[in-house]
Protein backbone atom coordinates (compact mmCIF):
# COMPACT_ATOMS: atom_id res chain seq x y z
CA UNK A 1 0.00 0.00 0.00
CA UNK A 2 1.13 3.44 -0.37
CA UNK A 3 0.95 6.24 2.39
CA UNK A 4 0.42 10.05 1.63
CA UNK A 5 1.98 12.07 4.79
CA UNK A 6 1.41 15.47 5.17
CA UNK A 7 2.17 17.88 7.51
CA UNK A 8 2.83 22.08 7.70
CA UNK A 9 6.82 21.85 6.98
CA UNK A 10 9.45 19.27 6.53
CA UNK A 11 10.23 19.50 10.59
CA UNK A 12 6.92 18.57 11.39
CA UNK A 13 6.64 15.72 8.09
CA UNK A 14 9.76 13.75 9.15
CA UNK A 15 8.50 13.75 12.72
CA UNK A 16 5.29 12.34 11.41
CA UNK A 17 6.72 9.78 9.09
CA UNK A 18 9.09 8.48 11.87
CA UNK A 19 5.63 8.03 14.06
CA UNK A 20 4.20 6.29 10.90
CA UNK A 21 7.04 3.60 10.46
CA UNK A 22 6.08 2.60 14.38
CA UNK A 23 2.86 2.52 13.57
CA UNK A 24 3.25 -0.37 10.93
CA UNK A 25 6.25 -1.93 13.09
CA UNK A 26 3.44 -2.26 15.55
CA UNK A 27 1.20 -4.25 13.59
CA UNK A 28 3.65 -6.48 11.88
CA UNK A 29 4.80 -7.41 15.49
CA UNK A 30 0.48 -7.67 16.05
CA UNK A 31 0.06 -10.02 13.15
CA UNK A 32 3.51 -11.94 13.32
CA UNK A 33 4.33 -10.10 10.21
CA UNK A 34 6.86 -8.18 8.42
CA UNK A 35 7.13 -4.56 6.80
CA UNK A 36 9.15 -3.28 4.91
CA UNK A 37 9.27 0.63 3.59
CA UNK A 38 10.36 2.79 0.69
CA UNK A 39 10.21 6.44 0.20
CA UNK A 40 9.08 6.68 -3.66
CA UNK A 41 8.23 10.43 -3.58
CA UNK A 42 8.38 13.51 -1.68
CA UNK A 43 7.98 17.52 -1.59
CA UNK A 44 8.81 20.37 0.33
CA UNK A 45 6.54 22.94 1.73
CA UNK A 46 5.85 26.26 -0.22
CA UNK A 47 7.70 29.34 0.69
CA UNK A 48 6.18 33.02 0.47
CA UNK A 49 7.60 35.40 -1.31
CA UNK A 50 6.49 39.09 0.01
CA UNK A 51 8.01 41.12 -2.56
CA UNK A 52 6.66 38.96 -5.37
CA UNK A 53 2.86 38.65 -3.73
CA UNK A 54 2.64 42.43 -3.35
CA UNK A 55 3.37 42.63 -6.76
CA UNK A 56 1.10 40.14 -7.77
CA UNK A 57 -1.65 41.83 -5.41
CA UNK A 58 -0.93 44.60 -7.65
CA UNK A 59 -1.79 43.04 -10.58
CA UNK A 60 -5.11 41.60 -9.54
CA UNK A 61 -6.22 44.57 -8.34
CA UNK A 62 -5.64 46.30 -11.53
CA UNK A 63 -6.87 43.37 -13.07
CA UNK A 64 -9.94 42.98 -11.40
CA UNK A 65 -12.55 39.59 -11.33
CA UNK A 66 -12.71 37.35 -13.83
CA UNK A 67 -15.30 38.88 -16.60
CA UNK A 68 -17.99 35.98 -15.64
CA UNK A 69 -21.59 36.47 -17.15
CA UNK A 70 -24.71 35.91 -16.57
CA UNK A 71 -24.21 32.54 -18.08
CA UNK A 72 -21.68 31.37 -15.98
CA UNK A 73 -23.43 32.74 -12.73
CA UNK A 74 -26.28 30.53 -13.88
CA UNK A 75 -24.65 27.39 -14.49
CA UNK A 76 -22.50 27.95 -10.98
CA UNK A 77 -25.73 28.42 -9.26
CA UNK A 78 -26.78 24.91 -10.52
CA UNK A 79 -24.11 23.53 -9.42
CA UNK A 80 -24.03 25.45 -6.08
CA UNK A 81 -27.49 23.70 -5.84
CA UNK A 82 -25.80 20.43 -5.14
CA UNK A 83 -23.51 21.81 -2.66
CA UNK A 84 -24.14 21.57 1.01
CA UNK A 85 -24.03 25.02 2.99
CA UNK A 86 -21.14 23.82 5.09
CA UNK A 87 -19.28 23.40 1.74
CA UNK A 88 -19.73 27.06 0.95
CA UNK A 89 -19.01 28.21 4.57
CA UNK A 90 -15.84 26.30 4.33
CA UNK A 91 -14.61 28.06 1.29
CA UNK A 92 -15.48 31.77 2.40
CA UNK A 93 -13.63 30.79 5.85
CA UNK A 94 -10.52 29.43 4.13
CA UNK A 95 -10.70 32.96 1.93
CA UNK A 96 -11.22 34.89 5.67
CA UNK A 97 -14.15 36.67 4.72
CA UNK A 98 -17.69 36.78 5.58
CA UNK A 99 -20.43 34.35 3.08
CA UNK A 100 -21.91 36.36 0.66
CA UNK A 101 -25.48 35.52 -0.22
CA UNK A 102 -26.29 34.62 -3.52
CA UNK A 103 -22.98 34.90 -4.81
CA UNK A 104 -22.15 31.87 -7.24
CA UNK A 105 -18.73 33.09 -8.53
CA UNK A 106 -16.00 34.94 -6.69
CA UNK A 107 -16.54 38.24 -7.95
CA UNK A 108 -14.23 39.62 -6.09
CA UNK A 109 -10.37 40.37 -5.22
CA UNK A 110 -9.26 38.92 -1.76
CA UNK A 111 -6.91 41.67 0.12
CA UNK A 112 -2.83 40.86 0.25
CA UNK A 113 -3.17 39.25 4.15
CA UNK A 114 -6.53 38.25 4.26
CA UNK A 115 -6.81 35.73 7.34
CA UNK A 116 -8.43 32.75 6.61
CA UNK A 117 -7.94 29.12 6.96
CA UNK A 118 -5.10 27.94 5.10
CA UNK A 119 -5.71 25.46 2.17
CA UNK A 120 -3.55 22.57 2.41
CA UNK A 121 -2.24 20.19 -0.35
CA UNK A 122 1.68 18.89 -2.10
CA UNK A 123 2.88 20.32 -4.56
CA UNK A 124 6.69 20.28 -6.09
CA UNK A 125 6.65 24.08 -6.76
CA UNK A 126 7.10 23.82 -2.95
CA UNK A 127 10.71 22.80 -3.59
CA UNK A 128 11.21 25.24 -6.31
CA UNK A 129 10.29 27.77 -3.80
CA UNK A 130 13.36 26.86 -1.25
CA UNK A 131 15.81 27.67 -4.32
CA UNK A 132 14.09 30.77 -6.36
CA UNK A 133 11.74 33.50 -5.47
CA UNK A 134 7.98 32.02 -6.35
CA UNK A 135 4.91 33.10 -6.20
CA UNK A 136 1.54 31.83 -7.04
CA UNK A 137 -2.11 33.26 -7.97
CA UNK A 138 -5.20 31.43 -7.42
CA UNK A 139 -7.93 32.80 -9.11
CA UNK A 140 -11.69 31.48 -9.17
CA UNK A 141 -12.88 28.60 -11.71
CA UNK A 142 -15.70 27.43 -10.29
CA UNK A 143 -18.92 27.81 -7.90
CA UNK A 144 -17.97 28.83 -5.10
CA UNK A 145 -17.98 26.48 -2.36
CA UNK A 146 -17.08 23.64 -4.66
CA UNK A 147 -15.18 20.56 -3.24
CA UNK A 148 -11.65 19.76 -5.11
CA UNK A 149 -11.45 16.42 -6.49
CA UNK A 150 -15.09 16.08 -6.29
CA UNK A 151 -18.13 15.79 -9.93
CA UNK A 152 -18.83 19.49 -9.17
CA UNK A 153 -15.28 20.45 -9.79
CA UNK A 154 -14.94 17.79 -13.02
CA UNK A 155 -17.56 19.13 -14.73
CA UNK A 156 -16.75 22.85 -14.72
CA UNK A 157 -13.19 22.06 -15.95
CA UNK A 158 -14.27 23.43 -19.54
CA UNK A 159 -16.62 25.71 -18.56
CA UNK A 160 -17.10 29.27 -19.22
CA UNK A 161 -16.07 30.56 -15.72
CA UNK A 162 -12.93 27.81 -15.66
CA UNK A 163 -11.54 29.29 -19.05
CA UNK A 164 -12.05 32.69 -17.98
CA UNK A 165 -10.44 32.21 -14.69
CA UNK A 166 -7.57 30.46 -17.12
CA UNK A 167 -7.12 33.38 -18.66
CA UNK A 168 -7.52 35.95 -16.20
CA UNK A 169 -4.55 34.26 -14.26
CA UNK A 170 -2.55 34.21 -17.34
CA UNK A 171 -2.67 37.82 -17.34
CA UNK A 172 -1.58 37.97 -14.09
CA UNK A 173 1.33 36.17 -14.01
CA UNK A 174 2.07 37.68 -16.79
CA UNK A 175 2.20 41.35 -15.38
CA UNK A 176 4.28 39.90 -12.72
CA UNK A 177 6.70 38.69 -15.32
CA UNK A 178 6.79 42.64 -17.03
CA UNK A 179 7.38 43.84 -13.53
CA UNK A 180 10.02 41.76 -12.60
CA UNK A 181 11.93 42.21 -15.90
CA UNK A 182 10.76 46.07 -16.00
CA UNK A 183 12.65 46.38 -12.35
CA UNK A 184 16.04 44.93 -11.23
CA UNK A 185 14.98 45.99 -7.67
CA UNK A 186 11.78 43.75 -7.56
CA UNK A 187 14.32 41.04 -8.18
CA UNK A 188 17.24 41.62 -5.78
CA UNK A 189 14.00 42.32 -2.97
CA UNK A 190 12.45 38.78 -3.83
CA UNK A 191 16.12 37.21 -3.42
CA UNK A 192 16.54 39.34 -0.09
CA UNK A 193 13.02 37.94 1.19
CA UNK A 194 13.83 34.31 0.19
CA UNK A 195 17.72 34.06 1.57
CA UNK A 196 16.04 35.66 5.05
CA UNK A 197 13.62 32.84 4.78
CA UNK A 198 16.42 30.23 4.23
CA UNK A 199 19.06 31.46 6.34
CA UNK A 200 17.77 29.68 9.47
CA UNK A 201 16.34 26.72 7.96
CA UNK A 202 17.97 26.48 4.27
CA UNK A 203 16.85 23.79 1.95
CA UNK A 204 17.67 19.75 2.48
CA UNK A 205 15.67 17.57 -0.52
CA UNK A 206 13.03 15.31 1.52
CA UNK A 207 13.40 12.63 -1.22
CA UNK A 208 16.85 10.23 0.33
CA UNK A 209 19.76 10.57 -1.54
CA UNK A 210 19.60 6.83 -3.01
CA UNK A 211 15.82 7.07 -4.32
CA UNK A 212 15.95 7.16 -8.35
CA UNK A 213 12.51 8.31 -10.32
CA UNK A 214 10.90 5.09 -11.37
CA UNK A 215 11.23 5.45 -15.13
CA UNK A 216 11.33 2.06 -16.81
CA UNK A 217 13.70 2.45 -19.98
CA UNK A 218 12.65 1.86 -23.57
CA UNK A 219 13.06 -2.08 -25.14
CA UNK A 220 14.82 -2.19 -27.73
CA UNK A 221 13.37 -2.29 -30.71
Amino acid sequence: MRYLVRARDLPGMRALIERVRKVAEGAALMTETRVSARVVSAVSNLLGNTPLEEAMQRQLDHLGPPPFDDADRRYAAEIQATLTAEDIASAYARAGVPVRKDTPLCDFVLPLGAKGAPMLGSTDVGDVSWVVPTVQARVATHAVGTPGHSWQITAQGKSGQAKKGMVNAAKVMAGVAVDAVADAALIARAKADLKARTEVTPYECPLPADVQPPVQPRPEE
